[in-house]
């Protein structure tokens, strides 16, 4: 299994030598994957009707393929995940644009994970329908990965009309599509779609459930289950080398493929703490990670 980090889209800053130390410490000690969350509009908590959400305008979110064009410059080797880009609140085709370009820049490290999101303050700041957006999601990867394949598409959906136009450049081969969620519909658009799951959820009975749903689809429809990624995550805050180990274990006993550890919202105040916590938790978890 192996072992990354999310990083602390909040605590991180908006110095870019801060992002640079961290993402390179990451590397340098043998993380495989970088983790970034996506939302491009926090609300005002004081519009009218108030507002409940997990944030607001108070919590900064970087970009996610624009921050991945960053750190494909200062590393060499880490792979790159948004967990998840909104698709369905992005036009597909600068979305299938911007991939194809960190993919290109990365030397092919960008996994682009996806979902549907819940939040109907940024669909109507973006222009999006909230109420299509798991349909609308099928028909952008399909999209995308055509965009990203051949010269020239002609494609009539009823989301997208293309009329024999395509992307230039192209990434050398199709970048890998996984999906975020626990959803149904989100598991079976997963295993009909997919190149790998990401599961929102604690590796309990109900994990357990949907690999067995997504393996049971994909090998249904003629779908190898090998090569098939399933991302988890882990938090350190409230955490100890035990309880991660443990964790770590759970997963990978359900067939987890790689799995991050989320360091934000625990205390820490500096990249370096950040960074250390990574160490505690990559020495926590290395007989795991390397079984």
């Amino acid at each position: 299994m192996k072992i990354g980090l999310v990083i602390p889209h909040n605590e991180i800053g908006t110095d870019p030598g801060a992002m640079r130390a961290l993402v390179q410490a990451a590397e340098d000690l043998g993380a495989e994957q970088l983790l970034l969350y996506d939302h491009v509009l926090g609300a005002d908590p004081n519009r009218p009707g108030g507002w409940k959400g997990p944030y607001d305008q108070d919590i900064q979110f970087h970009e996610p393929l624009t921050t991945f064009a960053f750190i494909a410059a200062v590393t060499s080797r880490i792979y790159l995940m948004p967990a998840v880009l909104i698709l369905p609140q992005r036009q597909t085709v600068l979305v299938a644009k911007q991939s194809a370009e960190v993919a290109i820049l990365s030397n092919n490290r960008l996994r682009l994970g996806i979902g549907t999101g819940w939040n109907q303050v940024e669909y109507e700041g973006l222009n999006e329908n909230f109420n299509t957006r798991g349909r609308r999601q099928s028909e952008q990867v399909e999209v995308m990965r055509r965009l990203w394949k051949e010269e020239s598409i002609d494609y009539q959906g009823k989301y997208h009309h293309i009329n024999l136009a395509s992307i230039n450049p192209r990434p050398s081969v199709a970048v890998p599509i996984w999906f975020g969620g626990g959803a149904p519909p989100l598991i079976d658009r997963c295993a009909r779609l997919g190149d790998g799951w990401i599961p929102l959820m604690k590796p309990d009975a109900n994990a357990a459930a949907c690999i067995a749903q997504l393996k049971e689809k994909r090998l249904a429809l003629g779908f190898a289950w090998e090569g098939f990624g399933i991302q988890a995550q882990a938090q350190y805050a409230g955490g100890n080398p035990e309880r991660w180990h443990k964790h770590a274990q759970k997963w990978q006993d359900l067939g987890a493929t790689h799995l991050a550890i989320a360091t934000h919202n625990a205390g820490l105040a500096s990249v370096p703490d950040h960074i250390k916590a990574l160490e505690t938790y990559l020495a926590a978890v290395a007989d795991v990670s390397k079984s």
